[in-house]
């Protein structure tokens, strides 16, 4: 089963069927994960290698925690400083978590929020063996946070929020809980130009992490509506679908065009910051 968000009838039956693939992903091997849709399972006929990263050789990398989900490595940007407060959304098993924690170093504190119980209860587990004291994870909706106004230094997500029905609602979230100055960086799957219907569903068949995935465009001017400053894209990497898909819905010319990246589906890291003066901030 793939997580097709156009099939779905509103945005809690969406919540449902994202939690309920999860849970079963929690549950798989990296391998597993790595070969099965961005872990939807059993609607590959390719391995799936389209968003791969390499955290092997980062610093506070944990092989347990890694389930081979992200489509980026948000750490690598998000300007972490020791002592800083990071909030990871959607955070899994921990990985992206636990990465940040090596970078913001006993002093600071690192939070991931999950909206899956079985995630929640691995990342858990995993911070447990590791004896981190200042890695916590809470079960939460990335619409909705669990957490205070003005208390994150950085906030990271990796391949979670075309996922989430409301981004509108989630940039906002983000925009709250982050200190003023405080910034983002985000990895995500967006698209570029238009896409014929046909290649777009035998995307999301090879790869379900291009299941709700937004116009480029539209994505920004929602981080620029939400209030950010500063937005930037830090990284744009295209993701490569076989010939066998494209030659179904593309001439050659426009299999040309989209491997020049003129249009199709990218996996892109974005950074914003929240404005310092903020009203009754105190301070600019």
């Amino acid at each position: 089963m793939t997580l097709k968000i156009k099939d779905m009838k509103n945005s809690e039956e969406l919540k449902q069927i994202v939690k309920d693939k999860y849970s079963e992903i929690a549950l798989q091997s990296k391998t597993e994960n790595e070969t099965s849709c961005c872990g939807a399972g059993g609607c590959c006929t390719v391995d799936y290698a389209v968003f791969a990263e390499d955290y092997t050789k980062l610093g506070g990398y944990n092989a347990d925690a890694d389930l081979g989900l992200g489509c980026g490595i948000p750490t690598e940007f998000a300007q972490i400083n020791k002592g800083d407060i990071v909030l990871d959304l959607g955070s899994g098993a921990g990985n992206d978590c636990f990465v940040a924690r090596a970078l913001t170093g006993e002093s600071g504190k690192v939070i991931g929020v999950d909206m899956t119980e079985v995630m929640i209860t691995k990342a858990r587990e995993n911070a447990e063996k590791l004896n981190f004291n200042n890695v916590e994870f809470r079960l939460g909706d990335v619409e909705s946070l669990p957490i205070g106004g003005n208390r994150i230094d950085v906030v990271i997500s990796n391949c979670v929020l075309n996922l989430v029905p409301d981004k509108v609602k989630a940039f906002a979230e983000m925009y709250r809980v982050l200190k003023p100055s405080g910034h983002f960086s985000v990895s995500d799957v967006v698209l570029k130009g238009n896409l014929p219907a046909n290649l777009k569903n035998d995307a999301e068949m090879y790869a379900g992490c291009v299941s709700g995935a937004i116009q480029l465009n539209d994505y920004m001017n929602i981080i620029h509506n939400a209030g950010f400053t500063a937005i930037s894209i830090q990284k744009e990497k295209p993701v490569v679908l076989p010939n066998e898909i494209l030659s179904k819905y593309l001439s050659t010319q426009e299999i040309e065009q989209y491997k020049l990246g003129e249009f199709g589906i990218f996996s892109v890291t974005v950074y914003g910051q929240k404005s310092c003066c903020e009203p009754n901030s105190g301070c600019c």
